[in-house]
């Protein structure tokens, strides 16, 4: 089948030799408030690369790292700071990507096609964001005149887009609380189980406290969850955006701090190493939407890229999408008729935080382990992304 418009055109799989993560903090407040995203992605490629034996650094042809507001202190090619940071020769050369929410895992697919076109036989691809440091829009958000007269949905703000999704489409405000509050359950039982374990390489570092003091910490688990949340205590929040709309803070992803890493390889280079896969990129599909109504974008994505692989809904182990807000994922979740069990099964960005250019890179390490507990073959990432696209990835474990 030919690839339709803004596909991702691979020639077959590649291995995922490694896929590690910082954990998520909550911004402004947890434990990386005070740590540079250059300094943590750094953390996740040296560990990242470290867990493939037998790989030399002066080998890697690439380093691709998404970050949804590359500036500031994750500006100046970020990809490339975090690369030297984390030891890499000088030879390694690096590069940071912008596709919005879906950079991490769209880094990931980069560095895939790329090795599929022979470009090079290893890459790493990953993601970073500090949104205590860059707030969501930049320092100093600028739009288009131009674009503001003639498309000025362009820039709806994204909790209004999933306002928007909940008027249209019909999903409650009790329907969202209770889709947020099974969030947080399912995430506190999978931290409770060790499931983040192997993903999570810890972080030591330093934040001041209320009082200006210097508190040394090494964290290894997410602290953002909130295991406490009700579905009753959710229902008593204000809406944020709209008074008589769904969205609240509690039925929404959480401003977050971190960053991610996966080692990618043809398999070839992974047989010469010994290499046992975690996983398999296999595909990629991306596909545009209106964008005040961007978080129906996981929709058409996921279509695509399953019907380009043959596949139906049916034949995924397991999904991630990205818990955006509630509103928007429930929506998605019903549209392409995923059964409940099926996604996010370990939690979503409601309960884990969402640090925009990191959530993709997660998601693929937090799906390769799913799958493996579950003897599955076939798992697929999506997430929503601002200005009206949704991105999709097919991931297949190793028999």
């Amino acid at each position: 089948m030919p690839p339709g418009q803004g596909d991702i055109k691979m020639a077959g799989r590649v291995v995922i030799a490694s896929a590690v993560r910082t954990p998520f903090t909550r911004a402004h407040k947890g434990e990386f408030k005070d740590t540079r995203p250059d300094t943590l992605a750094a953390v996740a490629i040296k560990e990242a690369v470290a867990q493939v034996p037998g790989l030399k650094p002066e080998d890697i042809g690439d380093v691709v790292l998404g970050c949804a507001m590359p500036e500031a202190e994750q500006g100046m090619n970020v990809a490339r700071v975090a690369t030297l940071l984390a030891g890499l020769p000088v030879t390694v050369p690096a590069m940071t990507i912008n596709r919005f929410c879906s950079s991490g895992s769209q880094a990931i697919a980069q560095v895939a096609q790329a090795i599929q076109a022979g470009m090079y036989d290893v890459g790493i691809g990953g993601g970073t964001e500090s949104m205590t440091m860059v707030p969501m829009g930049g320092n100093k958000a600028s739009a288009n005149p131009e674009a503001m007269e003639r498309l000025p949905e362009i820039y709806t703000s994204m909790g209004a887009t999933a306002e928007n999704i909940a008027s249209r489409y019909g999903v409650s405000r009790e329907d969202s609380d209770k889709f947020a509050a099974e969030s947080q359950r399912r995430a506190a039982t999978a931290r409770e189980q060790g499931k983040f374990k192997e993903e999570i390489v810890p972080v030591t570092t330093t934040y001041y406290d209320d009082d200006g003091v210097a508190q040394n910490v090494t964290v290894t688990v997410d602290t953002i969850l909130r295991p406490e949340t009700t579905q009753e205590g959710l229902a008593k929040l204000r809406p944020a955006f709209n008074p008589k709309g769904v969205v609240t803070a509690g039925n929404a992803s959480p401003l977050t701090d971190g960053a991610a890493a996966a080692v990618v390889m043809s398999e070839a280079k992974a047989k010469e190493l010994g290499v046992k896969p975690l996983g398999y990129f296999i595909d990629a599909a991306v596909a545009g939407v209106p964008p005040e109504i961007m978080g129906i974008g996981p929709v058409p994505a996921v279509r695509k890229l399953l019907e380009k692989n043959k596949l139906k809904v049916e034949d995924i182990d397991v999904f991630e999408l990205n818990e955006a807000f509630g509103a928007q994922a429930l929506y998605c979740v019903r549209e392409l008729g995923i059964p409940a069990d099926k996604v996010n099964p370990n939690g979503g960005a409601i309960a884990l935080g969402h640090p925009l250019g990191v959530s993709g890179a997660r998601m693929v390490a937090t799906i390769l382990r799913e799958l493996k507990r579950r003897n599955g073959r076939y798992g697929v990432v999506s997430m929503c992304i601002g200005g009206g696209m949704g991105f999709a990835a097919l991931i297949e474990a190793p028999k």
